[in-house]
């Protein structure tokens, strides 16, 4: 099925409470939305790219960054990422769309591959594919893609804010009512939990740039394995951020945060 209408969407916007304009931060001289896009665009399967921002003014930046890198975009709800992806699926007449968020600049290209292969060469078989349920790859290696059929369906069908905001969790969580396949990573180990390479936190940024300073200028086309051999040779580096390692860290932690000046005295600690 390589005629298979394929589009990526990539979920993007300058407004987060965590770390305030993470997507333009700068990454090697240009900013991290930028590099990400870079690595996604060395999938083989991916097809079209489309960034997908709000309408908020604050998102103009955005655009002119996708006008600048001669990007595909669109704008629309800033909640409702589920109206984004199916509005995308619809202007550029997908058969299927893969959604893949923005704060994950260290995303290698053969896993995105590998997520959407399994999906063109079962296809029609399975309406749903992605590695995140359960997740094995390093967190921030984050790939699921959808028949568009199943997008408008849940689409119409999804209510609750939660659904509306993530895109895909009425499809995951009506198993049910769709076909849904999960590709763990071969290794048969989990590293989502022990290795975090996505973006919400200042430490985050850092552990990022650095793995970029030491690889991107031998090797702009660096693998996941490349930088597991990396932190294995400089453990200093995976220790950045690692204190934040675990998908679901941040829900894990909602008592600490609620009093955020104590959080804040705490970090400073550990950080002495």
């Amino acid at each position: 099925m390589s005629e298979l209408k394929v589009v990526t969407v990539i979920q993007a916007r300058t407004g987060s409470s965590r770390l305030p304009r993470k997507v333009l931060m700068s990454i090697c001289g240009k900013p991290l939305l930028i590099r990400m896009i870079e690595r996604v665009q060395r999938s083989e399967l991916c097809g079209k790219i489309v960034v997908a921002t709000s309408t908020e003014k604050e998102d103009d930046t955005i655009e002119e960054i996708c006008i600048k890198y001669n990007l595909d975009y669109y704008r629309g709800s800033l909640n409702d990422l589920l109206d984004r992806h199916y509005q995308v699926g619809k202007m550029f007449n997908a058969d299927a769309v893969v959604k893949i968020p923005s704060d994950c600049p260290l995303i290698d290209p053969h896993v995105i591959d590998k997520v959407i292969k399994n999906f063109i060469d079962n296809y029609p078989n399975y309406d749903f594919v992605s590695n995140l349920h359960p997740a094995s790859f390093p967190d921030g290696n984050d790939v699921e893609i959808m028949k568009m059929e199943t997008l408008k369906k849940a689409h119409k069908k999804a209510k609750r804010k939660l659904e509306r905001e993530h895109t895909t969790p009425y499809i995951w969580e009506n198993s049910d009512k769709f076909n849904i396949n999960n590709i763990l990573w071969s290794t048969n180990q989990d590293f989502s939990s022990t290795h975090r390479w996505t973006i919400d936190y200042e430490e985050d940024y850092v552990f990022i740039r650095t793995v970029y300073e030491e690889l991107y200028p031998t090797k702009p086309n660096f693998s996941l394995y490349d930088i597991l051999a990396l932190l294995e040779e400089k453990p200093f580096i995976y220790k950045i951020n690692s204190k934040y390692a675990g998908k679901y860290w941040y829900e894990n932690h909602l008592d600490e945060l609620n009093n955020i000046d104590e959080f804040k005295n705490k970090i400073q600690k550990e950080k002495e």
